[in-house]
């Protein structure tokens, strides 16, 4: 195994990983099924945005020449339902919000603002040319691009390339992810616990964060300290393009997830990371599998997951910006630093300022601590150094959310 005397920063580890990923075999997605896909290649819309000059009210369309005047209305133009004819000097048409304006329309004027009378509009003020006419193409034109290559889809961008006619789009393939927990004293929510046993639930969490990153995760079962039982169960890992181990990678005597990878092929990159929690988290790969082996303790297993796993996983589906997206805000109450390790401090966000975020750190920071780290929706960066971070200093949070 190839370990690294210093400890790692988390921009040094990033880099690491993020150096060996390569982005998965392209397929095509159906528009219904592309929510939380990344796009591999950008997508242009097929149509002009809108397809006609419509009406952006309920009202008459118009000539603005025609305006101030009373004006006939010659025919009721419904959303879908052209008019029969082009609009001529001295006419108006009633049209509904979406309608096509009709030819030799320029403008049109909301129903609030005329008074209708025997089939008549009486307009007591100048419409100016353009008003309530949403143009052809005034969003956007056929063959530009509607949302760009390594975006992840969200509901607007679906809403955006449905509207410009894009029926399915090319993305990479989700990431297979093996879960696999290690521990002798594990056991599943539910059943009775013996002496020095312990519910299981770092499998159920990182299970739901790669769900989140995109990825179609499996959780294997959990694992006794037993060598023929790990080698089994992460020889069954290493089949998916990423593991996720959560316990047995620091140095006890019970740790054997390291040792064993390394029989089993796997290419040990980097071993601990000067982080606060998870320092002895570890990478490998073994061909184009990634493998990430996390603490035990259920807090740093999170950390390291949001740190580490999560990049990776959107890098392989392509995701053009795949690291952690700190944000500024301010601390309400003071940090105290770690001399040698940079520290992820659970906080609450809430609104401060027009300008700042306040974090407010919680109570109980300890990593085996997953109760009240339930309470957290903010990770504060607390980087390395002498001292502390003031109440009210600056600082870069992590959105858990």
């Amino acid at each position: 195994m190839a370990v690294l005397a210093e400890l790692l920063t988390i921009d040094e580890a990033q880099r690491l990983i993020l150096e060996r990923v390569r982005t998965l075999e392209l397929e095509p997605v159906s528009l219904e099924m592309a929510g939380g896909r990344i796009l591999a290649e950008t997508a242009v819309a097929a149509v002009d945005l809108p397809p006609f000059a419509s009406s952006a009210m309920d009202g008459f369309a118009l000539r603005s020449e025609d305006t101030p005047g009373r004006l006939p209305v010659v025919e009721r133009v419904a959303a879908g339902a052209p008019a029969s004819r082009e609009l001529r000097a001295g006419e108006a048409m009633a049209i509904a919000t979406g309608g096509v304006v009709p030819d030799g329309a320029d403008a049109v004027i909301p129903f609030e603002y005329v008074v209708e009378s025997d089939n008549a509009i009486e307009i007591s003020d100048h419409v100016a040319a353009g008003a309530c006419v949403r143009p052809r193409g005034g969003d956007i034109h056929a063959g530009d691009p509607v949302v760009e290559a390594g975006t992840r889809l969200a509901p607007a961008h679906l809403g955006a390339l449905a509207a410009a006619g894009v029926p399915e789009v090319v993305c990479a393939a989700r990431p297979r992810a093996s879960v696999l927990t290690t521990g002798t004293e594990l056991r599943s929510p539910g059943q009775l616990l013996g002496p020095g046993e312990v519910y299981e639930a770092n499998g159920l969490i990182l299970a739901a964060q790669l769900a989140s990153a995109g990825a179609l995760p499996e959780r294997l079962a959990p694992v006794a300290d037993d060598e023929d039982a790990h080698r089994e169960a992460l020889g069954r890992g290493l089949e998916a393009d990423v593991l996720v181990t959560s316990g047995g990678v620091s140095v006890g005597p019970h740790d054997l997830v390291r040792r064993i990878e390394a029989e089993l092929g796997v290419e040990e990159i980097f071993w601990r990371v000067a982080v606060k929690p998870g320092k002895p988290v570890a990478f490998g790969v073994r061909g184009s599998t990634l493998v990430f082996g996390l603490p035990g303790n259920p807090v740093s297993s999170l950390v390291g997951f949001e740190l580490f796993v999560r990049p990776a996983v959107l890098a392989l589906q392509g995701h053009s910006d795949p690291l952690p997206r700190f944000q500024p805000g301010r601390l309400a109450a003071a940090l105290k630093r770690n001399p040698a390790r940079d520290q992820l401090v659970r906080a609450r966000a809430r609104a401060g300022d027009e300008r700042w975020v306040e974090l407010e750190p919680l109570s109980g920071q300890e990593s085996h601590m997953i109760a009240r780290a339930a309470g957290a929706d903010a990770l504060v960066l607390v980087p390395r150094g002498e001292g502390e971070l003031e109440a009210g200093s600056a600082a870069r949070y992590l959105r858990l959310d």
